[in-house]
């Protein structure tokens, strides 16, 4: 794969992995959309099918990490560092395309939500939980959850943990089931069987944080929130950002040590 490639592949892929998993959220918590307070379920699931098309669309170019923990991984594995900014890049800017495109798709929910006094605050307000849950998350506004990840218990070395072990999760399933048969990314059935996990750790593990268990889809969505002309878009959380990227790396780091001692 040539560098070109990869950043097409990944920046494609990402984009993808964003638009359909953030546009699941959008779907579930902005009014004015018909699949609002379709719930957990919803969201678990469409975050696995967006992995499944992301993976599926962009694995002949770039091997679809879509992930820097999964990148990461495959680096320390393999030995092999050159290709990881290029990989990163594409990442990150995908992400940023994923969570625009989520804008426009929802522009006009977007709109309704965020100029509704229930949801917002002003006179005649009434206590809402989106307005309990911007108190609870310290500046994160009512659809920033839309974009990025939060906690829902705000404990900085538990929020990390639980990204730890998520994206250990992730990864190891990756490294021994999910790889072509080069080794250097995602293959047809490793596609399913990581949009299932992907489904596993949403259900079992998603619950306190989110689960980014990607630094990328929190990263790149968090900074378009902050960017784009939202009215009363709340702030982006920035002192949160720093889990969902280092929890997933120490993850990824983590699985691959763990595959190279019992697996490889």
């Amino acid at each position: 794969m040539s560098s070109s490639d990869i950043f097409i592949g990944e920046t494609i892929g990402t984009a993808i992995l964003i638009l359909l998993g953030g546009g699941v959220c959008a779907a579930v918590t902005l009014k004015a959309s018909k699949a609002r307070n379709a719930g957990w379920l919803a969201i678990t699931f469409g975050w696995g099918f967006a992995v499944l098309t992301a993976v599926y669309t962009s694995a002949p170019l770039s091997g679809a990490h879509l992930n820097p923990a999964v990148t990461l991984a495959i680096a320390i594995k393999d030995g092999d560092w050159k290709n990881v900014p290029v990989y990163f890049a594409g990442q990150v800017l995908g992400a940023m395309i994923g969570a625009a495109l989520v804008w426009i798709a929802y522009y006009g929910q977007f709109h309704a939500h965020l100029t509704d006094r229930e949801i917002v605050g002003g006179p005649g307000a009434q206590d809402t939980a989106a307005k309990a849950v911007e108190a609870q998350e310290k500046g994160a506004g009512p659809v920033l959850g839309v974009f990025s990840t939060g906690p829902e218990v705000r404990v900085a070395w538990q929020n990390v943990a639980t990204e730890i072990i998520g994206t250990v999760v992730l990864v190891l399933a990756v490294l021994t089931q999910g790889l072509n048969d080069k080794g250097n990314g995602l293959g047809t059935l490793g596609a399913l069987v990581t949009a299932l996990v992907v489904v596993s750790i949403g259900l079992s593990l998603g619950g306190p944080t989110g689960y980014a268990i990607n630094p990328a889809r929190d990263l790149g969505p968090r900074i378009v929130h902050a960017l784009l002309p939202l009215p009363n878009k709340g702030g982006s959380d920035w002192g949160y950002a720093w889990v969902p990227v280092v929890g997933p790396l120490i993850g990824g780091a983590i699985a691959a040590g763990i595959y190279n001692v019992a697996f490889a």
